[in-house]
């Protein structure tokens, strides 16, 4: 049920939840749980009443912080892989994309069966605006998963290709770079403490030197790492990620990663000699975000290059004390490519497009509400249909873009269809888990990263007694 006013909501959460300020204490967790999480969450999402909706995400946000679930930024970590204290495992970075509450509980049960360790859950910005998925909603529906699964520790909530749009960046530099600062603080205000900058949008290959092509690339990195640092939380140091190349470009080259670091490095001593760079590098290995459909809807193989990858990691760490090299575009590789990312030191890899395509094409999954998101497709994004491509092409490559339209719907679905689901996502968790070594690996995550307590102030429509 929604929460239509704060009236409700207070009636509701009062025999199970008691607030003390901005503490709150749990008087009855299965009842938590069991119920009044999942009409939190509907509310946070769904409700039309501003106050109430922020005080749904308050009570979720703080709900989580008692019960020992925080928001953590994964730079200790990466700064421990960087010094080759830990290895042999790569960080799955999984972007939710549809029917988010349930794909984390999914998350979670999978990595607890497995004590498994780090993932980090993100969402990209233009994800943000086809999905409908504000920071606050995306985060509270992690943490409210969190609780609903009885997971506790750290959760590392990350904004993916917090991208320069290049088009817009060449007619209005300055209202472009505006924009993703502007997206960054209402991320970190959500608690979103690992931001990967996506500025690589912005390299040139047509200048003479390779410093040259990056130029603007690492500038802006700069500029964008220097304001992350200003807005960070006390005793957080936000995880910040930086690329080199545009995923479905040319493969990244050791000299590209030289040229954009010994360049992003000069401009952040120029901002401030001590400011805390990147933990990690993006790069290009011969993937395409989504796969690249074939005619009849299937997705054509690709051949990523782990030697490139292999290398790149391994002066990332040497060079530049970071993690590692992130691959991007990684989830509809076949099963047998998974277990290379920690062979050749790979530090973290994005995930997206393969759940998606495991939930649509489900036979869990109703037939008419499908058709019923392909139509809408098929009407609203015409223009977006190349004469090269067919019908099951054009589907393939704009059905990611029904999940905002058809979020309610979605969000009905009937509870066994979504269990489900849920129960097909967990399977292929415990699978990439297994592949990417981070099974009974949550005890070493909690050695480098510690709680971090960050104060929420509470909304005036709570502090109003009744």
């Amino acid at each position: 049920m929604i929460f239509e006013n704060m009236g409700q909501l207070k009636k509701k959460c009062a025999p199970i939840i008691k607030l003390d300020g901005r503490d709150i204490s749990i008087l009855d967790e299965p009842k938590l749980r069991g119920k009044l999480i999942d009409d939190l969450i509907y509310t946070a999402v769904f409700s039309a009443d501003k106050s109430t909706q922020e005080a749904a995400c308050w009570l979720i946000r703080n709900t989580a912080r008692t019960l020992g679930i925080y928001s953590s930024s994964i730079q200790p970590l990466y700064e421990a892989m960087g010094r080759s204290e830990i290895t042999g495992f790569t960080v799955p970075a999984v972007n939710i994309r549809m029917l988010t509450y349930d794909a984390a509980q999914a998350i979670f049960r999978a990595a607890m069966k497995a004590k498994a360790g780090p993932v980090i859950f993100e969402i990209a910005r233009s994800e943000i605006d086809y999905t409908m998925q504000r920071p606050v909603e995306y985060a509270c529906a992690v943490k409210a998963a969190a609780i609903k699964t009885g997971y506790r520790g750290p959760i590392f909530i990350q904004g993916d290709h917090f991208q320069i749009n290049a088009k817009k960046f060449a007619a209005d530099a300055a209202t472009e770079t505006q924009t993703v600062k502007n997206l960054i603080w209402e991320a970190i205000d959500a608690g979103f403490y690992n931001i990967d900058i996506d500025t690589s949008t912005l390299v040139d290959l047509t200048k003479n030197t390779v410093k040259q092509q990056q130029k603007k690339n690492y500038v802006l990195a700069a500029e964008l790492t220097t304001m992350i640092r200003d807005l960070e939380p006390e005793g957080v140091t936000i995880s910040v990620g930086g690329e080199i190349g545009e995923v479905g470009g040319k493969n990244s080259t050791v000299e590209e990663l030289h040229a954009f670091m010994e360049g992003y490095q000069e401009e952040l001593k120029k901002n401030g000699p001590s400011l805390e760079g990147i933990s990690k590098i993006s790069v290009q290995t011969g993937t395409t975000h989504g796969g690249v459909p074939m005619a009849d809807g299937t997705v054509a193989e690709v051949k990523i290059d782990f030697d490139v990858l292999k290398e790149l990691s391994e002066v990332a760490r040497s060079k530049y004390g970071m993690a590692g090299a992130v691959q991007h575009g990684a989830s509809t590789l076949p099963d047998e490519a998974f277990d290379k990312f920690p062979a050749v030191g790979t530090a973290e890899i994005h995930l997206a497009t393969g759940f998606q395509n495991i939930i649509y094409d489900s036979a869990t999954f109703p037939a008419d509400l499908r058709e019923k998101i392909y139509q809408y497709l098929k009407t609203n994004f015409k223009n977006e249909w190349k004469e090269k491509d067919t019908e099951e092409q054009f589907i393939y490559k704009t059905r990611k873009k029904g999940f905002g339209p058809f979020k309610l719907e979605l969000w009905h679905l009937p509870a066994k269809t979504r269990d489900k689901l849920g129960a097909q996502l967990e399977k292929q968790f415990s699978f990439l888990f297994e592949k990417l070594n981070i099974g009974g690996m949550q005890e070493t995550v909690k050695k480098y990263v510690q709680p971090v307590d960050i104060p929420l102030e509470m909304p005036a429509a709570l502090k109003i007694q009744d």
